[in-house]
């Protein structure tokens, strides 16, 4: 685990990349200097390079959609390198690591690789940082370069146990009227790392065991009326279903289940050439679910509950909820009707994810 001090040094590590400014992660006798590919330029890469050939970081999941999975280190790294060759240029190299063009461009390689080795803390911590930054977990880094210029020296984390959770607070509270649910306050919640504030929604009067439900962002079925998931009927739904009963709804800035807004646009674009929503995520460099269910925890001790009642067919929830301590005495379902667009994505959540539809 980092230390509280260490929050600012991993926000300004997001916000360079964020910026396509290279990062330098450090672990106990090892170093990589990490560019974030999707940002990369023929500059910024040959400044990268001044030390030495830059590899290619991926993630295991995306390593599978190019077949060389049989890379992982065999303690379980969650990552893979790709060795750079000459012939591997920064158009070949994207091309490994975007999947945006798999399709036009399907041959790909053959993709020499090795595994991290000492630098497996430094490749994993460098990956977490860029899944923080909402970008693609993918990255050109050099081994055990000196220092340069601009460049910010981030502790690599063992377990890359970044708890969020444990470090969130009350920053503002505030009467909410909403259209389902007149008797409503909002409180927010800041985390002291500088990611994304939360909310929860206290809508009217909760009794001992109230009835919550947790609700990560949706952009586009929430606020634009996407008809390609069932985020925006649930939202309403749980909303008029709390209100009749008084309970609370938790708002988590987790879009795309925690892969941020524009990678979740990159996965619907997969999914209109044929994968399904699971798919999309690994071949774009994740997991299948990258949310951080333990920021509900927190925000339920800092309100007092303990004992709930959840609203939801994911029995991840259930699970991640239990483990931080909070007893579920009831898991309380939330169907609603597929529509045509919606369909095949709710039938990959129960057969692919377990939900309970």
């Amino acid at each position: 685990m980092t230390s509280p001090g260490s929050d600012l040094a991993l926000a300004r590590a997001v916000d360079d990349l964020r910026r396509g400014v290279a990062i330098r992660v450090t672990d106990t006798g090892a170093a990589l200097h990490v560019l974030p590919a999707e940002l990369a330029t023929p500059e910024t890469l040959a400044t990268l390079e001044a030390n030495g050939p830059a590899d290619l970081l991926l993630t295991p999941e995306r390593a599978a959609t190019l077949h060389i999975t049989n890379q992982r280190a065999a303690a379980g790294a969650r990552a893979v390198l790709v060795t750079r060759m000459p012939w591997l240029d920064l158009v070949s190299s994207m091309a490994a690591a975007d999947p945006a063009e798999d399709l036009s461009v399907p041959l790909k390689g053959p993709f020499p690789t090795r595994e991290p080795g000492r630098h497996v803390a430094a490749a994993e911590a460098a990956l977490a940082l860029l899944k923080r930054a909402a970008l693609l977990p993918a990255a050109f880094v050099v081994a055990d370069a000196p220092p340069q210029p601009g460049m910010l020296t981030v502790e690599a984390l063992a377990a890359l146990a970044w708890r969020r959770a444990p470090r969130l607070r009350i920053v503002s509270r505030a009467r909410l009227p909403l259209a389902a649910a007149e008797a409503c306050q909002v409180i927010a919640f800041r985390p002291t790392d500088g990611g994304p504030e939360h909310l929860a929604l206290v809508i009217g009067t909760p009794g001992p065991v109230p009835l919550v439900r947790l609700h990560s962002a949706c952009l586009t079925g929430d606020v634009l009326g996407s008809l390609k998931c069932d985020c925006g009927p649930q939202l309403h739904a749980a909303v008029a279903a709390i209100a009749r009963e008084g309970g609370i709804l938790l708002y988590l800035q987790q879009e795309g289940r925690g892969i941020g807004l524009m990678n979740k646009l990159r996965a619907y674009a997969l999914q209109d050439q044929g994968h399904d929503t699971v798919d999309a995520n690994l071949r774009l460099g994740f997991e299948a679910e990258e949310r951080d269910f333990d920021l509900a925890a927190a925000m339920l001790r800092a309100l007092g509950v303990a004992r709930i009642r959840l609203l939801t067919n994911n029995p991840a929830k259930t699970g991640a909820l239990e483990a931080e301590g909070i007893i579920i005495v009831e898991r309380v379902p939330l169907v609603l009707p597929p529509n045509p667009h919606n369909a095949a994505y709710l039938e990959t959540k129960r057969r692919r994810q377990g939900h309970q539809l």
